[in-house]
């Protein structure tokens, strides 16, 4: 975030805790990268004014099945972080405000967490995500041609020149690039299976020479399979809608934390190459450990954090629903949340998977343990290369047909659920051609939450010794 300009810093100069605002400012940033600072001076309702630093920029929500952007600004007082900041909705002319229940006539917000405000528990961060969550609930403003009936499936019919990535991404269907990194039998299962399920026009294998998984290109550039253009060189994956990354760099380092820095170390000859040619990809990590790997890809990519994820949980959970479903017919979506290890736990949607609302995770409860840890013991827990393979072919067509299906993956999970942490973990998420979409936070229970707090930990540990 650029605060050099003379204005920001004579108004950030006044404010009472500089450094930690500083702070705060760069991790809102990295997260919602949209979010820009300017200088203002706002005016209370006692006529007051003071001059104060204000964040302008566009939430994105998904509505009736379509992405739109909510043009909103963030006053924030010389006490921040510790003091909650002025939410304001910032409707164009085209638009009029919906008075709501999180919403007053003004064009004020009035959110849960703003009353609740509590320093470092609160963060602005965790505030834009539940405010995405409120107005996917009930869209807070509305075209103007609409204003009498106030009907939320007009929401914003002119909104398409907001919309985030239009055009390029979800209008050009005439190429449709998907390109996988890494050879070995993951890789070659990525391959495979991608090509099986979903419309590709061109997918490019690209056997890294630097990872330990090579192997696979010699046999496909043999057999000549139609669509598939094997390469040794990062260019050919330029243009891709979807990356996918399953190289990794083993070692014989004796420390867990040096074998980690190993693949770190080849990812940094990746990841910010691969993000440059393709800046509007979803990149889908399958790297080991997917957890910190996924975190070290977003890291190094600058690409927003709806736009690298990892493969994660999500086989477990395509599993664990199919349990579900079959043999103890529930007929509601499950997933497996939480760090790829023993630490990963079971949750459950409150809707069926023949709903047309968009699910919501069921807060944890004594009804549905019993259910969970009975399909979780009988769970193959397996994670074969064919296996995983599938499950980022499925991930791979959600993205690409912008199915909006509900993927346990790994991503930024900072200000879900209480998490403080800059950490990725398996989330439920909404998966499109923009992107993941978390779904809100539940509280979970006591043993449940103790398994994600000690994988917080661990994974913040493990980061901090890892030079990105």
């Amino acid at each position: 975030m650029d605060l050099r300009s003379e204005n920001i810093q004579r108004i950030l100069s006044k404010y009472k805790f500089h450094d930690v605002a500083v702070e705060e400012l760069q991790k809102i940033y990295r997260i919602y990268p949209e979010m820009m600072p300017s200088a203002g001076t706002y005016t209370f309702s006692d006529n007051t004014q003071k001059d104060l630093l204000k964040l302008i920029g566009n939430v994105p929500v998904n509505y009736g099945g379509r992405p739109y952007n909510i043009p909103i600004q963030l006053w924030l007082m010389d006490s921040f972080p510790f003091t909650p900041p002025i939410c304001l909705l910032r409707p164009t002319s085209n638009m009029v405000i919906r008075e709501g229940k999180h919403v007053d006539k003004e064009g004020r917000l009035h959110l849960p967490g703003l009353h609740n405000w509590d320093y470092p528990k609160s963060t602005v961060v965790g505030l834009l995500t539940e405010m995405i969550s409120k107005f996917e609930e009930d869209p807070p403003l509305s075209s103007k041609t609409t204003v009498d009936n106030k009907d939320p499936h007009e929401l914003l019919a002119f909104v398409s020149n907001l919309q985030i990535n239009d055009g390029e991404r979800t209008h050009d269907q005439q190429n449709i690039k998907v390109s996988v990194i890494g050879g070995g039998d993951l890789g070659m299962s990525s391959v495979m299976s991608i090509l099986s399920k979903c419309k590709v026009d061109k997918l490019v294998f690209i056997d890294v020479a630097e990872s330990s998984t090579k192997g696979g290109s010699t046999d496909l550039e043999i057999f000549s399979l139609p669509k598939v253009e094997v390469s040794k060189n990062l260019s050919a994956s330029a243009g891709s809608r979807v990356v996918v990354v399953t190289a990794n760099s083993w070692s014989s380092e004796q420390s867990y934390a040096s074998v980690v820095q190993n693949n770190v170390d080849m990812y940094r000859g990746i990841i910010p190459t691969v993000a440059q040619l393709s800046p509007n990809a979803v990149m889908l990590i399958a790297s080991q450990p997917v957890d910190i790997m996924s975190h070290v890809a977003w890291r190094q990519s600058c690409l927003p954090p709806t736009h690298v994820i990892g493969a994660g949980c999500n086989l477990d959970s395509e599993r664990l629903s199919h349990i579900l479903d079959i043999n103890l017919n529930t007929h509601k979506p499950a997933w497996v949340i939480g760090e790829l290890s023993d630490n990963k736990v079971a949750v459950m949607s409150k809707t069926g998977h023949s709903s047309n609302v968009q699910p919501e995770i069921a807060a944890g409860s004594s009804s549905t343990k019993p259910l969970l840890d009975r399909a979780f013991a009988m769970m193959n827990r397996g994670q074969r290369s064919w296996s995983v393979g599938l499950s980022i072919a499925d991930i791979t067509n959600s993205i690409l047909t912008n199915k909006m299906k509900t993927h346990s993956v790994s991503t930024l999970a900072q200000g879900w659920g209480g998490i403080g942490a800059e950490v990725f973990l398996s989330l439920p998420c909404i998966m499109g051609t923009n992107g993941s979409m978390r779904l809100a936070g539940v509280s979970l229970g006591q043993e449940e939450d103790s398994k994600l707090r000690e994988s917080v930990t661990s994974l913040s540990n493990l980061i901090s010794q890892l030079r990105i």
